[in-house]
């Protein structure tokens, strides 16, 4: 597999993820509350995952998905602790984006989706440049 191919098509997916990511976050129409609060989490898993492979490209991409998923699950659990020094990182908006303010339990499947699909896409990524070899 061409290392640094791989790469530069992760680092292209987490350039394009960025604003897709943030326009979930503050899209306003029809759905605007589901695409906020539930489907954000998806390409917030994603872009975890996709980040921390483009880091060190030789880690597996399931295990990343899975710590990844492992991680996130205690942050959202850390929503449930309201000390006042994360009470001022979360007023921020940079504080909310990556911490979060409401613990939800519906936020799970949407970050089991999001690891499954970032593992899934790299998976056949992988696959796709062996072939090209």
């Amino acid at each position: 597999m061409k290392l640094k191919q791989y790469q530069q098509i992760i680092l292209i997916s987490l350039i394009a993820l960025i604003p897709i990511g943030l326009a979930s976050k503050f899209y306003k129409g029809p759905f605007d509350l589901w695409l906020n609060n539930s489907v954000g989490g998806v390409f917030y898993e994603i872009f975890w995952v996709l980040l921390v492979v483009f880091i060190n490209p030789i880690l597996s991409p399931g295990w990343v998905a899975f710590w990844v998923f492992i991680v996130t699950s205690i942050l959202e659990f850390a929503q449930l602790w309201k000390p006042p020094f994360l009470e001022v990182i979360r007023a921020t908006l940079l504080g909310r984006l990556l911490l979060g303010t409401t613990f939800s339990w519906w936020d799970f499947p949407y970050y089991v989706i999001g690891c499954g699909l970032a593992w899934l896409g790299l998976k056949y990524l992988k696959s796709s440049l062996k072939s090209i070899d």
